[in-house]
């Protein structure tokens, strides 16, 4: 029988087959370690991969009436080039009518689109991963600011240390991943166990 919703083990097994997630020992840039890393970008890489995450995705934003009552009239936006793919694949899934993409220029987040007040049809708020739910806190800002209303937010995974809602809307994903993050090397549990570890980006 073919999942509608593939669970979560799915789509954990999706991300360690396209090597986006990894286990290990891992050093991130702001010294943190972690002995796991996703590398969301390997999994969209793959276009039956990338279609399967984003039709998935949309399916749980089908299921809210809100959002399914005003289609196609709404706009897909992701906080940043990360999440332009699950956009992209969610907008053709949903048969939106727009699409954006914010970027961070001068510490600011905006719009390359030249997007002007009152343009932006109701929106979903899409991205590959929330960590901290700082970039999509900062993009429902910003499409405030030009007016437009907030019917959804969600990414393919979110940490579970990152917020579940945002200004009252759910944040939906089809992986919540029970995050396990050292601030230090003397707390790393891998560093007591002399793990090699490799260094990585975010």
């Amino acid at each position: 029988m073919v999942e509608l919703i593939p669970s979560q083990d799915s789509v954990m097994q999706i991300l360690k087959k396209t090597g986006a997630f990894r286990e290990g020992h891992f050093v991130y840039p702001n010294g943190k370690h972690s002995p796991h890393y996703f590398q969301m970008p390997l999994a969209f890489r793959y276009y039956d991969t990338a279609r399967v995450l984003a039709v998935a995705l949309s399916r749980k934003f089908r299921l809210e009436k809100d959002i399914s009552s005003q289609l196609p009239k709404i706009s897909i936006i992701s906080p940043s080039s990360g999440g332009i793919p699950v956009a992209f694949g969610v907008r053709d899934a949903l048969n939106a009518e727009q699409i954006y993409w914010a970027e961070q220029e001068h510490g600011q987040r905006m719009f390359r689109q030249y997007v002007n007040q009152g343009e932006v049809n109701p929106c979903i708020v899409v991205d590959d991963i929330i960590r901290s739910g700082k970039a999509i806190e900062e993009t429902v800002a910003l499409v405030k600011s030009l007016g437009a209303k907030i019917i959804g937010c969600g990414a393919i995974v979110r940490f579970d240390s990152a917020p579940n809602e945002i200004e009252g809307v759910e944040i939906k994903s089809l992986v919540d991943y029970d995050v396990k993050i050292y601030a230090k090397a003397d707390d790393c549990v891998e560093c007591k166990d002399a793990v090699s570890a490799e260094t990585v980006r975010f």
